[in-house]
């Protein structure tokens, strides 16, 4: 596999997992981080998306707790990616927790990464140099700028376009983005934790292969349907470049 992208369980009691101690939840990950290991490609990536374990009240950040198990298998963390969303839960005795973390590995230092294709729009795209030997050249790169390592995309609830029954299911266009800067085309993607197949609808969306396993067959089921629909050509999925916010917009400019 060229790229590993998933979301597992946090441990926190959803419809889909059996919650149980944390000292176990780890020795689980352990083994599904062992095989996909032994699966990645030597320029491969792995990108693991995780929130907060909550245990009375206390929250345990789970890339914390999960850094060290990729380092023992000699992997190599390239970004700490903060996915930022506006809504979610509320809480009444802390912080409302409104963003989650993408642990990015590498299994070597010869990676796969392309830059150009998740450009995003420079702030200010004419922008040129004013003196020296440069002076009205343009300052930034034309195709746009890295779009750097915190990431603002819309989370999946009730009004979003790609809403399924599944309680806790990422946007299409956050591994869209993986997919693009981390693979290339026909390479293919492995989400061990498939869910309702976002994973593997952003990686055929862009030529790449899609591979999932999941244990809910319900699940299964619904990704068989989008990826249907993605073929057919009547899924519908957030543009991986539309704004999240748009000021000439009403209801506040909030775009889903």
């Amino acid at each position: 596999m060229a790229l590993i992208v998933t979301s597992p369980p946090y441990n926190i009691g959803k419809a889909y997992e059996k919650r149980s101690s944390l000292e176990s939840y780890v020795e689980q990950q352990k083994e599904v981080i062992a095989e996909c290991v032994r699966l990645l490609k030597d320029r491969g990536s792995i990108c693991w998306q995780v929130g907060n374990h909550v245990q009375s009240g206390e929250i345990f950040p789970l890339d914390t707790i999960l850094y060290p198990i990729f380092k023992s298998h000699g992997l190599k963390l390239r970004n700490r990616i903060v996915w930022h969303f506006e809504h979610g839960l509320h809480c009444s005795k802390r912080l409302s927790g409104r963003y989650e973390t993408i642990l990015w590995f590498t299994k070597t230092d010869n990676y796969t990464f392309n830059l150009d294709p998740i450009r995003v729009p420079s702030k200010y795209p004419g922008k040129k140099y004013f003196k020296g030997p440069k002076a009205g050249q343009l300052s930034c790169n034309p195709l746009g700028k890295n779009p750097g390592d915190v990431w603002i995309f819309p989370n999946v609830k009730n009004n979003h376009v790609e809403k399924t029954p599944h309680p806790c299911q990422f946007p299409v266009e956050l591994v869209e983005r993986l997919v693009l800067a981390l693979t290339k085309p026909a390479e293919n993607v492995l989400d061990p934790y498939m869910g309702v197949g976002s994973t593997v609808i952003g990686a055929l969306k862009h030529g790449r292969g899609g591979y999932g396993c999941d244990i809910e067959s319900k699940y299964v089921q619904i990704a068989n349907d989008r990826v249907k629909k993605l073929r057919a050509g009547t899924l519908r999925t957030r543009p991986l470049d539309k704004p999240v916010y748009d000021p000439s917009l009403p209801n506040g400019g909030h775009r889903r």
